[in-house]
Order: structure tokens, then sequence, then C-alpha cells
């Protein structure tokens, strides 16, 4: 990744945590409703949830599951999106696999604003992990460069989720 764009994309990122953010209630409800004023970084959509690239990702590849409806807690999901969101993790890590050859993967939610949920809308984060990566407090820290992208990473895994 060349020099301009990392420092970039630094900026670009402290700026969003100090809240400098698209104006929209909900960025994935804007995502799902394809709003003009968010990036267009949507991967896949299944009849109840969307799967995104994240904008700020820790790593190349770094995934976003989540339901269309607006809810905060997993438990709020019906059955129909708990087993479209189950399925469609699968086919992720089966696409990032294919792609991206990781060595592991972080795969969670974060409910509520202490849990480190900064989206009040419930989503999932599929982290590839690779070998001989900085650690985590390396990462927040922003010592991690981004290998690719986010916009790069959105057009080869559209692709690779419309043929899987």
């Amino acid at each position: 990744m060349p020099l301009e764009y990392h420092n970039l994309y630094s900026l670009n990122k402290l700026q969003y945590i100090k809240g400098k953010r698209p104006k929209v209630e909900c960025i994935f409800c804007a995502i799902i409703n394809r709003a003009e004023e968010v990036e267009k970084l949507l991967v896949f959509e299944g009849k109840h949830s969307i799967i995104s690239v994240n904008k700020y990702p820790y790593n190349s590849g770094h995934l976003l599951i989540c339901p269309k409806r607006h809810i905060i807690d997993c438990r709020e999901l019906t059955q129909d999106e708990e087993l479209e969101i189950q399925l469609l993790l699968r086919k992720s890590l089966d696409v990032l696999d294919a792609h991206y050859s990781p060595s592991g993967y972080n795969v969670g939610y974060n409910m509520g604003e202490f849990a480190g949920a900064s989206l009040p809308h419930l989503h999932i984060h599929v982290i590839p992990r690779y070998p001989n990566e900085l650690g985590f407090i390396d990462i927040v820290g922003g010592a991690k460069i981004v290998i690719e992208d986010p916009e790069q990473t959105m057009k080869n895994l559209r692709k690779a989720f419309q043929s899987s």
C-alpha cells in the first residue's frame, strides 16, 4: 500500500473515530438502502441480511455481516435472519479462504457501547488473521499497515460472492 494512502487512511479513520461520520441515522441502514451519503461497500445481499467490507479494516478481507432489520442484540434475530446470517458467515469464510488464504479468523458480535459496538446496528465482524501480523494493540494503536484498500477488497469479493 502506498504511504500516501496509508496516511490518508489513518487520518480518515481517526476523524471517523472522533465522530466525523456520514449524516445518516444508521450507517448499515444507509448501506442497505443504498443512500448517497455512504460509500458503496456492499459485497453481497441476501433476503434478510447483507455482507459489507469494513471501511476501516483491521486486516485485508475484514467483512461485516448484518441483518437488514435494524436491531442491536442477537437475541432479537428471527430464526430466518439467524439462519441466513450463519449461512452467510460460512460463505464468507469460504470466499475469504479462496481469495486471501488467511491462517485463521476472529468472528464475533460487539453488543453494547462498552463492548465496542460503535455502530448501533447488530453486525458480525469477520476478521481474517495472517501469520506474523502485529498484535491487536498494535492495530488499534495505528501501527498496522493495511495491505489493501477496502474499495479494492469490495471489488474483488463482490465478484467472488456472486460466483460462489
